[in-house]
């Protein structure tokens, strides 16, 4: 299994292409052989989860699968498109850590269950995707409880950076970070108070119909993301 994740930064002549894209490259990626799981994110500062956190100079395309598929699309004229447009990018490549819990009722790092590997022993950079379906009840509550979480992330140590990732601008959101290191990703999810407020309140509540959380070993990246170098 290969993973990549491509994060573009576009000029902003090019936010109606990005917005059109959105809806017509998938109807491309399903015809590459190999692909098990493909989401086309749009961005945002990830401070509310609202709507007016969306970023519409920054868009992102995940994709799973054998190697001979990831790298067809990392050549494919879609990423070219892409590449034209940008004022920045960055490209990475993942190996799966830990994964727990299911995204569109899949298990899309894991041939296993949703239940989290056995950890690898790595000590270099690692990133970490979240990713819920929130109950459109529950949608205020949560939208309440997500500053300090925002805040506590930010100033968090060994954090590199941190966008909000998201298929729709309500109800299907998440967040994508790199940490320098895999203790310092456990010292904030385990160790920060507001962060374990929201985990009691997340099983108190049931803000999600679905939730997922994975680690990533990074293989290689390149780029950078609102003008910090990440190479």
């Amino acid at each position: 299994m290969k993973i990549a994740l491509f994060i573009w930064r576009v000029r902003t002549s090019a936010i109606p292409f990005a917005i059109l894209r959105m809806a017509l490259d998938r109807f491309a990626l399903r015809k590459v052989q190999g692909l098990t799981f493909v989401k086309l994110l749009g961005t945002g500062k990830g401070e509310t989860f609202t709507p007016r956190d969306a970023d519409l100079w920054q868009w992102a395309l995940l994709v799973v699968g054998t190697e001979a598929a990831i790298s067809e699309v990392k050549k494919s004229p879609l990423v070219k498109r892409w590449n034209r447009r940008v004022s920045e990018s960055a490209n990475f490549d993942l190996a799966p850590i830990s994964s727990h819990g299911r995204w569109a009722k899949q298990t899309p790092f894991t041939n296993e269950t949703s239940e989290i590997q056995a950890p690898k022993n790595h000590t270099g950079q690692v990133a970490a995707i979240t990713r819920a379906r929130i109950k459109w009840s529950k949608n205020l509550t949560f939208w309440r409880a997500v500053p300090p979480v925002i805040t506590e992330l930010n100033r968090a140590p060994g954090l590199i950076a941190a966008i909000g990732i998201g298929e729709a601008p309500l109800g299907l959101q998440g967040t994508f970070s790199l940490w320098e290191s895999a203790s310092a990703l456990r010292t904030f999810a385990y160790k920060g108070e507001a962060h374990q407020r929201a985990i009691a309140d997340t099983e108190r509540i049931g803000w999600y119909s679905e939730e997922l959380f994975s680690r990533f070993e990074v293989l290689e990246m390149s780029g950078s993301l609102k003008n910090s170098p990440i190479n």
